[in-house]
């Protein structure tokens, strides 16, 4: 019946009847004043009664549709309103009723199409063909028709239709609707591509990996869907105030009516008490902040999950893949006597290249980054659980467990001890049969997960935990490092839930996750969150928020965009029926007659929508945005950090040798250290002294912010100072003097030290801030 009634009043107003009654409205009243002004009263009166009589139906329909979905609507006010102004002969009034209702109507329509426009413009974004390639060219066909393997084109300016991997040249991709990121992105061959990115380059070939129902953007658009703030629980708490708000107008009025014999005054009441967009203020709010999460990357699913959001006060988060990168990356390296880091990694990641293992992976990976040349493999082999093995340059060389049979030296027994204290894992390579170096692997934090946490207790979050499968030891080293409150490691999913359910009964708990384990734990919590970038579909849609992109810290954006828009929303609302009741007793005393009330009631509207529209900025609390040098800045000095581990490595190295044997070859380890100092290190310091720092500043508070960072990097070049002249005392007798060994130790370990803390600060806290 509901849906006849909507379908009827559609047909006589129109698709759009908030727009069609403001234009009769706002026509009859401009023709009544027009009348008045000219001294025709009687035809300025017949205007106006017309104006107010056209507001009734739509209104009453309002009415009527509100009840039939349970609601006691405060638009029953604007109904007695009208009929009152009627009743009383007060024209005027009805019809600035008339033109206040359709205003507040037809705004609070377009502060809705604005707060969802970035929702809207995800579904209209998605896409809905592709071409493909056959044996007699290129065909588009419907995206339905996609299979796994095709091999698809993608012109420029066109959208990705598909997950897949890059075939051919390079991709130039615009992924700032999946991740919110405006920089164009490049994706080399055989590199994975998500459906939903634009190609910004040249047409490239893409062999599809999945199809369009299993593709990335297919659900985000699912997600994208089912945004909305009808379900929210703040809206509902804005029908309660309709409840006990629409019985006291009235009683207010009638009571004015009683005591002073007047019914001008009891129409004045409902006049002023006529909150048409008043209490859809908060809904406003909650979608604005919706939209404003969806241009960072965030898609949440409905306002329920928004507002229970900015009430939160417990935060659980996976570990591995929402702490940390959900990949191992080379953490260090251990060197035999005569053998450099850098040469051990060279060679472990030339034996690991055909390897699908994703410890090799990570090897490799780190010696490309580094820019090592790799020598081809001959006669390679995998045996699980073991590693890989191979001839290179005529050594057989093998890169994985180490044989129990084998004793370890002094440097392998460092190096294991190592492994053991960082919770790293360690890649053995050896030689003809002997061990002669050590690859220590570990899942590192991520670098922006530090400064998330901290603001996510600026935000109100009062407890913060982590929940994992993974082994105590790393566990506890990961949890020491972010600063957490608690660290459950060794979990199972059924463990999960049970710690999700424990913590709810306490508190309004988050639960953050990416794998398919995570899935009952995020479907368990008041607000399941999932790093929906690499994440399963399972977790995504067990999920109430899904991050889109790969960087957790677009969680504690959400979580200040919730807060803020149920600030905003609470405000609006109870700060608009203040200012309503305020004008309800000044009419009902006499001093407010309906035509003003009309007019002051209109301005309350008003002002409380367009407060609510606040939500659609994100707040001071957003991450400080770096211009586009800056940025720049930041992206390069990254890179160098990966470049420079060398260094640390060098350094390293040459403080075991002196601990091992300080003779000749150990002078020889601290000699190319400082060299790597002299000619690499230092330059990169001096340059970020004197470029980054000035850059970052502005973004960060000024240059106070920096003084921490900089005094590092006056110890550096003190400590480098230091060892340069231990080498300069040695070299006349080209030995190290046993009197300078434990000095130059100190030097050296307290400098690497201090490199991996500042390196580690500075991605944190500057670096992490470029995107």
């Amino acid at each position: 019946m509901d849906h006849l009634l909507r379908r009827a009043f559609a047909a006589v107003l129109g698709p759009r009847p908030e727009s069609l009654l403001l234009a009769v409205t706002a026509a009859t009243l401009t023709a009544g004043g027009v009348a008045w002004l000219v001294g025709a009263g009687g035809v300025a009166d017949l205007c106006w009664g017309l104006c107010t009589a056209a507001a009734i139906v739509p209104a009453a329909a309002w009415v009527l549709s509100e009840l039939r979905a349970h609601h006691a609507g405060v638009d029953l006010i604007a109904v007695l309103a009208l009929g009152g102004t009627l009743a009383v002969r007060e024209y005027l009034a009805g019809a600035l009723i008339a033109l206040m209702l359709a205003t507040g109507r037809t705004l609070e329509t377009a502060a809705r199409r604005r707060a969802s426009h970035d929702l809207r413009a995800l579904l209209e974004h998605a896409p809905r063909s592709a071409r493909r390639r056959t044996g007699s060219g290129v065909r588009a066909v419907p995206l339905a028709e996609v299979a796994v393997g095709d091999q698809l084109v993608v012109g420029p300016g066109e959208v990705v239709p598909v997950d897949g991997r890059v075939a051919g040249a390079t991709a130039v991709l615009d992924e700032s609707v999946l991740t919110g990121e405006p920089l164009a992105v490049e994706r080399p061959a055989g590199r994975t591509v998500r459906s939903g990115a634009v190609n910004a380059g040249g047409a490239f070939d893409l062999r599809a990996t999945a199809t369009a129902d299993d593709s990335t953007y297919a659900e985000i658009v699912r997600l994208a869907r089912q945004a909305g703030a009808e379900s929210a629980p703040l809206v509902r708490l804005a029908d309660r105030y309709a409840a006990w708000f629409l019985p006291l107008a009235v009683a207010v009025s009638g009571l004015a009516w009683l005591v002073s014999g007047s019914a001008v005054r009891a129409v004045a009441v409902l006049v002023v008490a006529t909150p048409c967009p008043l209490l859809l203020a908060a809904p406003v709010a909650i979608v604005s902040g919706l939209s404003r999460a969806s241009r960072l990357g965030v898609v949440i699913r409905d306002g329920g999950a928004l507002e229970n959001l900015g009430r939160a006060r417990t935060l659980l988060l996976d570990k591995t893949g929402t702490l940390t990168g959900g990949r191992p990356h080379v953490l260090d390296l251990a060197a035999a006597p005569g053998w450099r880091p850098v040469d051990v990694l060279r060679m472990a990641a030339s034996a690991d290249q055909y390897s699908p293992h994703v410890l090799a992976r990570a090897i490799v990976d780190a010696a490309r980054d580094r820019g090592l040349e790799l020598s081809p493999p001959t006669e390679a082999t995998e045996e699980p659980g073991r590693g890989a093995a191979c001839t290179l340059d005529g050594h057989r060389v093998t890169v994985g467990r180490l044989d129990p049979r084998h004793e370890l030296l002094g440097w392998a027994r460092a190096a294991d001890n190592r492994a053991l204290l960082d919770g790293a894992a360690l890649a053995w390579l050896t030689v003809d049969g002997r061990p002669v170096g050590a690859v220590l692997l570990r899942d590192p934090p991520r670098p922006d997960a530090p400064r998330t946490l901290r603001r996510m207790r600026t935000a109100g979050i009062r407890r913060l935990v982590m929940l994992t499968g993974d082994r105590p030891e790393p566990a506890r080293e990961t949890g020491a490092v972010l600063g957490l409150d608690e660290v459950r490691a060794e979990l199972t999913p059924a463990d999960k839930v049970a710690t999700v359910r424990d913590e709810r009964a306490r508190a309004i708990t988050v639960m953050v996750g990416d794998g398919v384990n995570d899935a009952p734990a995020l479907a368990a919590a008041d607000i399941g969150v999932a790093m929906g970038a690499r994440g399963s579909t399972a977790s995504s849609e067990a999920a109430d928020i899904v991050l889109t992109t790969d960087r957790v810290d677009r969680l504690a954006d959400a979580v200040v965009i919730a807060v803020r828009a149920r600030h905003i929303a609470v405000q609006s609302a109870l700060g608009g029926m203040l200012m309503s009741l305020a004008a309800m007793a000044a009419a009902a005393l006499g001093l407010l007659p309906p035509a003003a009330g009309a007019l002051l009631q209109e301005g309350i509207d008003v002002v409380v929508i367009l407060n609510a529209l606040r939500a659609l900025r994100l707040g001071r609390a957003a991450r400080p945005a770096l211009p586009p040098a800056a940025e720049a800045l930041a992206h390069r000095f990254a890179a160098e950090h990966d470049d420079l581990q060398e260094v640390l490595e060098a350094v390293r190295d040459a403080a075991d040798r002196l601990s091992d044997s300080p003779g000749p070859e150990a002078l020889a380890a601290v000699d190319h250290a400082h060299r790597l100092l002299t000619e690499r290190l230092l330059p990169h310091e001096h340059a970020e002294e004197h470029q980054l720092y000035p850059a970052l500043a502005s973004a960060l508070g000024g240059p106070e912010t920096m003084a921490g960072m900089s005094r590092a990097h006056v110890e550096v070049e003190r400590l480098a100072r230091r060892i340069a002249t231990h080498l300069d005392l040695a070299r006349p007798r080209e030995t190290l003097a046993p009197e300078q060994l434990d000095d130059l130790r100190a030097c050296l370990y307290g400098l690497h030290a201090l490199l991996r803390l500042h390196f580690t600060e500075e991605e944190e806290t500057y670096l992490s801030l470029a995107p």
